[in-house]
């Protein structure tokens, strides 16, 4: 009887499971990088999996309390509002970034905070050597006797400064620098990256121990290494902020214990980082109002702050005049002159338009329509918006002011902060919102014939 050939050997994407007859570097179903590996193929046989006896009972959820883990404070105001209140014991964090960011220096921050209350905190870091810490620790003020540091790139050693140390917080600096000799490959490489991170969320979970895991990100900004990393943790936190400016914002994307929707923001100061529980008067310029400019209300989380939005009209000759966006969606840029020239009569096609807003921040949500239509048609009429008015809406193609999200919060936060007029979408138009802006506008300092009326 002739022998069966055996079959050729798959490859299997460790990630989605999707198989291919030969090795290839990308995964074609989920497009995740050396995540294809060589699996013999199956033999068709099922074997059947032993029963175990739970050491546990189940039992029914209504016998069960509802009682909420007790949160510690990290001792930084503005990560706890990120997490939901404060550290859950047990919780497995993993907070991304881009290099330079500022992770490393908020978490030693955290750190710090954690000893100064008494918690003592174990510090792993596997890209910098404990001396050069200590060096960042003396510049922002992290040194403590309850802070521990220890500088290790393997797993079994971290787990055994874990065991010597007894920590009641601890953070690895980053998990794509530490490998483990259970599984093969270098650090960083998606099976190291998942054996390490499933070793120490094993860890958190038996003992109570809240651990803090620094992600690198790809290119995209998507969280290097396997996607079922963001599975196992509890928090998922995105550390971002653009390097020209000082100003940075820490965002929950996922967390088993809180909202998703609140937002940290921070200050890269010389001497750490520091937290801004009041970011409103960062994004507004000094002096009194020039044509050109409108405050709108963004929506940071469920934080509102005021943003000013400026624009600079500048004749033109020129068969295709410039669009300069900072700071905005420049798409929605161009929609807005569209329709102040359709709409209202406002003639931006011979202009050269610069737009931005002040202090680097970015505010590409619809809500900051109506305000980019009014600094365009104040600089170009030459009008001033007084200080004390708002503008938040957005609009349709018809030139209509459409409401946004959590108006009323908006409103609220407005009147707060001394606007006594907020334009939204009360007004109906466009047309009729530049009108009403008209009444409080600064009058034109100069009467020029062929200027559009505000």
């Amino acid at each position: 009887m002739a022998s069966r050939k055996p079959s050729p050997p798959a490859y299997v994407c460790s990630e989605c499971g999707w198989t291919t007859a030969k090795w290839v570097g990308r995964c074609g179903e989920c497009q995740q990088w050396g995540t294809v590996v060589e699996q013999s193929a199956q033999s068709g046989i099922v074997r059947r999996v032993e029963t175990t006896a739970p050491a546990r009972s189940a039992r029914p959820i209504t016998a069960l309390t509802s009682r909420e883990s007790p949160r510690r404070t990290s001792g930084v105001g503005e990560f706890d509002r990120v997490l939901g209140g404060g550290i859950v014991p047990g919780a497995a964090i993993l907070l991304s970034g881009e290099p330079g960011v500022g992770k490393s220096t908020l978490l030693l921050e955290v750190a710090a905070a954690g000893a100064r209350s008494g918690r003592r905190v174990l510090y792993a870091s596997g890209e910098e050597s404990t001396a050069q810490v200590r060096l960042r620790a003396e510049r922002t003020g992290a040194l403590h006797d309850e802070l521990y540091l220890a500088a290790e790139n393997d797993l079994g050693t971290i787990l055994g400064h874990i065991d010597e140390v007894r920590p009641e917080l601890v953070i690895v600096d980053s998990v794509q620098t530490v490998a483990s000799a259970q599984s093969d490959g270098a650090a960083g490489q998606p099976a190291q990256v998942r054996e390490v991170a499933a070793a120490l969320i094993r860890v958190a979970k038996e003992r109570d121990l809240p651990i803090v895991i620094v992600g690198h990100v790809t290119k995209d900004g998507q969280v290097a290494g396997p996607r079922i990393l963001e599975h196992l943790v509890d928090v998922v936190c995105h550390f971002e902020g653009d390097r020209q400016t000082s100003l940075r914002f820490v965002r929950a994307l996922k967390n088993r214990f809180g909202p998703t929707d609140e937002v940290g923001c921070f200050e890269m100061t010389g001497s750490g980082i520091a937290e801004v529980p009041d970011p409103s008067s960062m994004f507004l310029s000094r002096g009194r109002p020039e044509p050109g400019t409108c405050v709108a209300i963004a929506l940071e989380g469920r934080r509102a702050m005021p943003v000013e939005v400026q624009a600079l009209t500048i004749p033109t000759q020129a068969p295709n005049p410039r669009r300069i966006v900072n700071g905005l969606e420049s798409s929605r840029v161009a929609m807005v002159l569209a329709v102040l020239e359709r709409r209202v009569g406002i003639k931006t096609s011979d202009k050269d338009v610069y737009v931005s807003t002040v202090g680097g921040v970015r505010f590409t949500e619809p809500a900051a329509d109506l305000a980019i239509a009014i600094a365009v048609a104040g600089s170009i009429s030459d009008r001033a918006v007084p200080r004390t008015l708002a503008a938040i809406g957005e609009l349709s193609l018809a030139g209509e002011v459409r409401p946004v999200t959590q108006v009323a919060q908006r409103r609220s936060e407005a009147a707060r902060l001394g606007y006594e007029h907020v334009v939204d979408d009360r007004v109906g138009r466009l047309r009729d919102a530049l009108a009403e802006v008209r009444t409080h506008a600064a009058p034109r300092p100069r009467e020029d014939a062929g200027i559009p009326a505000f």
